[in-house]
């Protein structure tokens, strides 16, 4: 912990005041130097943050004071493809992150979110719902009446459920936990698959119909069971590294399946625009595990590491 002098807002810039944060694997890989062991240091880490704007400066007429607002993760990829440098421009590295008390930011790389949410739950929104949007809607074109499969109950995976509900679709979901199995039932999964007893999950989804769309967070380690579960002409949003970021992986069912496998590095801030509106609408709530104090980061991380978390990990920010 440092104490930095008080930032002022230059023009077209924001002074955002941090009342939550919430944390994303990559948070935990960025912190042990596994994301990019070149990061320069020091660095303010964290992804997620939600706040109020203290200050505005020169030029900024869409934000005022007290303006209840999230930071938008890629701060740069406003619409439309994403940039070849965007990840120059991520919050939490190699940009400063959430994890501080005042935050500088860009006008346009904040935005105000629903009025139903606390400050932690607005958190959450940046990075783990985001993704999962962009992976079942921008990339996706999820429609009513298709099945999506979504991996264990982290961050993303949980938006993904809720999100796809939304949309009349059907959700088959795994986890290793028969509690987290029954809690992804209430939120609406009409089938679950417990991977450690069922270690060949995929022909499991297959045998229940198979998905047109699988949100894959565990990366080398469990995609070639997302290609057996995925039908011919599916969509498979590659998300996470959870179980592996290499392997060796046999292709043909890629190409026999028709299958699309789409990388998805979070959204721009147009898909934050149309997530904030459906979160709006349907008066969303953000699934949450705990809520920490900042200083207990630490602790939140080990959950995270452990797997223990079901949703999303918040921290609550001293006033």
């Amino acid at each position: 912990m440092v104490e930095r002098p008080d930032p002022q807002p230059a023009r077209g810039q924001v002074l955002v005041r941090l009342r939550a944060a919430s944390l994303n694997y990559r948070d935990l890989l960025m912190v042990t130097g596994k994301y990019n062991p070149r990061q320069p240091l020091p660095l303010v880490p964290l992804s997620d943050g939600a706040g109020e704007v203290v200050a505005v400066g020169e030029g900024v007429q869409h934000l005022r004071p007290q303006d209840k607002v999230v930071a938008h993760f890629c701060q740069t990829w406003q619409a439309g493809n994403q940039p070849e440098d965007a990840a120059r421009h991520t919050l939490g590295g190699p940009l400063d992150g959430a994890l501080q008390q005042l935050w500088l930011l860009p006008a346009h790389g904040v935005v105000k979110f629903p009025q139903h949410l606390s400050f932690e739950q607005a958190a959450t929104l940046p990075c783990a719902a985001l993704t999962a949007w962009t992976a079942l809607f921008e990339h996706g074109n999820l429609r009513a009446g298709q099945t999506v499969l979504v991996q264990g109950s982290g961050g993303v995976s949980v938006f993904a459920l809720q999100l796809a509900r939304l949309a009349g679709a059907q959700v088959i979901a795994t986890s290793s936990s028969d509690d987290k199995l029954d809690k992804l039932r209430q939120l609406g999964a009409s089938h679950t698959i417990n991977y450690r007893q069922t270690p060949n999950w995929g022909k499991a989804v297959a045998d229940l119909g198979g998905a047109d769309h699988v949100v894959e967070v565990g990366g080398a380690g469990t995609l070639a069971q997302s290609l057996r579960a995925v039908r011919p002409g599916g969509h498979i949003a590659l998300i996470g590294v959870l179980a592996g970021g290499a392997a060796e992986l046999n292709l043909l069912p890629v190409l026999m399946n028709s299958v699309r496998v789409h990388g998805v590095f979070v959204g721009s801030h147009a898909g934050m625009a149309n997530l904030l509106r459906t979160v709006d609408t349907a008066q969303l709530q953000p699934v949450i595990d705990s809520t920490l104090g900042w200083t207990a980061i630490g602790e939140g991380l080990q959950r995270m590491q452990a797997g223990g978390h079901f949703g999303k990990i918040a921290l609550t920010m001293c006033p």
